[in-house]
């Protein structure tokens, strides 16, 4: 007897928790179109009502803020971003399913309780903004043709006067990636002031001005019309000099060389020319018969640059094809002038 009425009240029991978990799911499935207390969507306070009421919230309120012009700035650069340039608009189905989301979290009995007892979530979920990406990046394309520039490489372009040096700039690119984000970021946010500074990054020449002046630390330029030699360091003039070029028929070779041999009193490796006479061919070493004085600095087949004792040459067009200068001149040039030193005699 008394195990039948034990058995009879665990069943009363069990029927209680059974109507009772009936009700909290009734009472569950009733609330699934409810957002849960305390869920914001985008700043708005969205807690409590339906999907449908949530929706018509959200759009009167957001959906002016995203219809504010952005501004798209650089140093007095950019445009202005209108919504409908990129099909921008609230992605309310995604903010709502999201709310929803949150709220239905844990099993039924864990939800219908937390409602009855007025229990919140606090849940701060973001405004969802939908976009065409092609008219996104089409815009961004325009702003970036306003900014973006090239770098320049350092260059030299020699002729007999100077070496017409360019230096190096630094170029400037949008970061469009970065662009993009922060354009997306003024939509989103409800609090923005709808301004977006253009993120750009430095492009470095492959020449710098620094590498240049580096690779010519010595060049020599030849002005024959004006019988003038100059020497540049790190890309400056540092000398001037009078000096005496080919003569007619036997002109200095124009173009750009390099310094391929130096000698100290060096001997006279006289051409086989017609010119040379009896001469050609023969080696007159350093003394009185030596024309080559002091010094030789041959860049081609030949010529070079040497000194003369002929000082009324110089500002003429009176040699072989060498280049001659005086005496003090050519020695006080050598020791300045290395090896593979570009020479252009124009």
């Amino acid at each position: 007897m008394k195990r039948r009425v034990l058995v009879i009240g665990v069943a009363a029991v069990l029927l209680v928790l059974a109507a009772g978990a009936g009700g909290l799911y009734a009472y569950d499935s009733s609330r699934s179109d409810v957002i849960a207390g305390g869920i914001t969507l985008g700043g708005i306070d969205v807690g409590g009502l339906s999907a449908g009421r949530a929706r018509d919230v959200l759009q009167r309120s957001l959906g002016a803020k995203l219809g504010k012009e952005l501004v798209v700035k650089w140093r007095g650069r950019g445009g202005v971003l209108r919504a409908p340039d990129i099909d921008a608009h609230l992605n309310l189905d995604r903010m709502i399913q999201e709310a929803l989301r949150r709220s239905r979290q844990g099993n039924f009995i864990h939800r219908a309780v937390r409602e009855l007892r007025g229990d919140k979530v606090h849940a701060q979920l973001p405004t969802r903004v939908a976009y065409s990406r092609d008219k996104l990046y089409g815009f961004i394309e325009s702003i970036a043709k306003q900014i973006d520039q090239p770098a320049a490489d350092a260059k030299i372009d020699p002729n007999g006067l100077t070496l017409n040096f360019t230096p190096s700039r630094e170029g400037i690119a949008v970061q469009k990636r970065w662009l993009a984000l922060r354009i997306l970021r003024e939509l989103r946010d409800p609090n923005s002031r709808h301004v977006a500074v253009v993120p750009t990054r430095k492009l470095r020449p492959h020449v710098s001005t620094a590498r240049l002046a580096y690779k010519y630390q010595t060049f020599i330029t030849i002005d024959r019309a004006n019988f003038r030699l100059r020497l540049w360091k790190n890309l400056k003039l540092a000398h001037t000099y009078t000096i005496a070029v080919g003569r007619q028929g036997l002109e200095t070779p124009a173009g750009l060389y390099e310094i391929n041999d130096r000698q100290v009193n060096p001997s006279w490796h006289v051409p086989n020319s017609a010119w040379a006479g009896a001469l050609a061919g023969r080696v007159i070493p350093p003394g009185p018969d030596d024309p080559i004085k002091s010094r030789w600095l041959g860049f081609y087949n030949g010529a070079g640059i040497h000194g003369t004792e002929e000082i009324s040459s110089l500002g003429t067009a009176a040699s072989h094809g060498c280049i001659r200068m005086s005496i003090p001149d050519v020695e006080q040039l050598f020791p300045l002038v290395p090896l593979h030193t570009p020479i252009y005699v124009g």
